[in-house]
This record gives C-alpha cells, structure tokens and sequence, in this order.
C-alpha cells in the first residue's frame, strides 16, 4: 500500500502535464470535453484516483471548468481573466486554507455518516438547499448562504449534534469564496455550475446510502477548493 501512495503524485502529474500540454498546443481546443474518466484510466493506465487527482489540479489551475451533466470542459483562455486581491483578501488566504483542512477533516466522515445514518425529512432538506442553491444560480443571485445549508444539512443527517455545532460555529464564513468577493469566479455561473455538480455526486451518494462514495466525492469537492486558493497564496 505504501508503494501506490507513493507513487501516485508521480502518476499524477505525468497525466497533468500531458493534458496540459494537449491544452497548450490546441490538441485539446478551448470550449473542448475532456475525456471521460474511463477513457483517461485507459488512455494513461492509471486508476480513476490518479485521474480524479490530475482533473483537480487542471481545475485548480482555471484550466478545465465542469460542466453539470456534461463533464469537464477546457476553458476559454481568452476570457480567463487575471486575479487581483485587495489586501484583506490576501491576509485572509491562510485562514481560509486552515478551515478548508479543518472542514476536511470535519465533513468528509459527516458525509459518509449522513449516507447510512439520515432519514428520509433530513435526506430531502439536503436535497432542497441543492436546488436552492441551482435555482439562485440561475438568476445569478448570491449563493454563499445556500451553499453553507447544503453543508450544514448533510452535518445534522449525521444526527450527531457535535457535527452541525462544528460548522455552526464558523457559519457561512466556511464558504471560502464569500471572503473573496473580487475573485472572478466568485459569481461566475460556469465555476458554480462546477460546484454544483461536485454537491449533486455528494447527494446521490448519501441518497444511495453509500458512505464511501459519499466520503470520496465530500473529499473530491473539498480539495478542489483547498487546490485552488493554495493557488493565491502562491
């Protein structure tokens, strides 16, 4: 086991770096899907984690968007543009990293309680901050709020109370684009319709009852986010 965890980075970035090569000579043009992850296990001989790592990190990079129903897309270059953080912003990116780990370390394992543990009210008000959540995508209207309920539903599913005080007491402030409201993505419905999807593969997992996919795609989502503001730090 200690082999494949060790290697796995290496396997990573040899899928990173060739696609982003693909992106960087037009083989993969912008506006393009990207394989489907079997298709990249097949294409790189490599496992779906080693994929799923590869697509976090082109995605961290604004180099691949997801796209709810679709897949992974390759973004328009053109239109990506620069970030600018005012000061605040920039003295907030090292907490927001901390609570990210925290949270990780907090949600993750809520998420795979809430699979086998939530009944079917507390299944259904998970599933009601989702569409709540699309609906003000939509219309383009804030969504830090319904984004926090999403979260905090699933940790009152674990009917463990020490869960939801967790994230109670951080409040929408866990919400790490609500502290960086000049980042370009911060409204963007293309990078919202990503993380919708990253909630939709968390609330069939909880709703199919199964705790393991639910514990990969709350961890998928998280690093997503954690990979992306390391990115600002930088």
């Amino acid at each position: 086991m200690k082999m494949v965890a060790n290697r796995r980075p290496r396997l990573a970035q040899g899928v990173i770096d060739e696609l982003k090569r693909q992106i960087g000579t037009g083989i993969l043009p912008p506006k393009s899907q990207l394989p489907t992850e079997p298709q990249l296990e097949r294409q790189f001989s490599v496992s779906r984690t080693v994929v799923r790592e590869a697509i976090a990190e082109l995605r961290a990079a604004g180099l691949v968007t997801p796209i709810q129903g679709k897949g992974m897309f390759v973004t328009d270059a053109i239109s990506r543009p620069s970030v600018l953080l005012t000061p605040i912003e920039l003295e907030s990116v090292p907490q927001t990293l901390e609570l990210i780990e925290f949270r990780m370390g907090v949600e993750v394992e809520a998420a795979g309680i809430a699979a086998y543990r939530r009944s079917a009210s507390q299944e259904e008000a998970i599933r009601v901050a989702h569409h709540e959540m699309a609906r003000r995508v939509e219309l383009s209207e804030p969504t830090v709020e319904t984004d926090f309920l999403f979260h905090r539903a699933i940790a009152t599913a674990t009917n463990n109370r020490y869960f939801a005080e967790a994230l109670n007491r951080y409040g929408q402030r866990s919400i790490p684009r609500g502290q960086f409201p000049t980042l370009p993505d911060a409204n963007s419905k293309t990078y919202l319709a990503g993380v919708l999807a990253e909630h939709e593969r968390v609330l069939d997992a909880i709703s199919d009852q199964d705790s393991e996919a639910a514990r990969l795609a709350m961890r998928d989502h998280l690093v997503a986010s954690q990979k992306r503001y390391r990115r600002l730090a930088r």
